[in-house]
């Protein structure tokens, strides 16, 4: 199991979080998109929140400024968590506005909400995990769009919590936090998620 353990840190790494959370939207959602539209959604939101990312961290890589797309050292984190930030702005401001997708804009919102608190957090010394806080997110997301869509997903809820529990103890396994850490990132995760549930459910 310990050899098992590590995978669930780099299949639910937070930079994969928007593309899980736009395929179980489509999945639970009761709108009629067509396959081309939900292509063409999952594209912008995979430019925006994986590619780019993916792009900046080997040029941050390559500049000396990382060293690892965990980011293990919290000194490491600012710049791409600033980054983070402001490509959810854009994503919420250009592609997937209010008015457009308001499930996902709120998921989106929410997320945006959930890096300034992180990056926040790093300039008060505390590391929150990034891990926690992306499927904590991703969970309360589709804990909303069951009610929302009045949609029974209670497997798929029961199936995140349990991820929720392989990725926080892959993290200790790893050694990349202590426990104080993973509920940090759990919290920053999962609470601006319920409070915008006010928003749309």
């Amino acid at each position: 199991m310990k050899k098992v353990l590590p995978a669930f840190s780099y299949l639910f790494h937070p930079i994969f979080v928007s593309v899980y959370a736009t395929l179980l939207y489509f999945l639970l959602d009761l709108n009629a998109y067509n396959t081309s539209q939900k292509y063409l959604i999952l594209l912008q939101i995979s430019i925006i929140t994986v590619f780019i990312p993916i792009c900046i961290f080997f040029l941050l890589r390559s500049l000396g400024k990382i060293d690892s797309i965990m980011l293990s050292e919290l000194s490491q984190r600012k710049i791409p968590l600033f980054i983070q930030c402001l490509l959810l702005y854009i994503l919420i401001t250009k592609s997937i506005t209010i008015d457009a997708i308001p499930e996902l804009f709120f998921f989106f919102a929410g997320a945006a909400i959930s890096s300034l608190l992180a990056f926040a957090l790093s300039f008060l010394k505390i590391k929150a995990s990034l891990h926690m806080l992306g499927i904590s997110a991703l969970t309360a997301f589709v804990v909303g769009l069951s009610f929302h869509n009045q949609v029974n997903a209670l497997l798929i809820v029961v199936g995140l919590v349990a991820l929720n529990g392989f990725v926080a103890t892959s993290r200790l396994e790893m050694k990349a936090h202590t426990g104080s850490e993973l509920a940090i990132g759990f919290c920053c995760g999962l609470i601006p998620q319920i409070v915008l549930w006010y928003c749309w459910l």
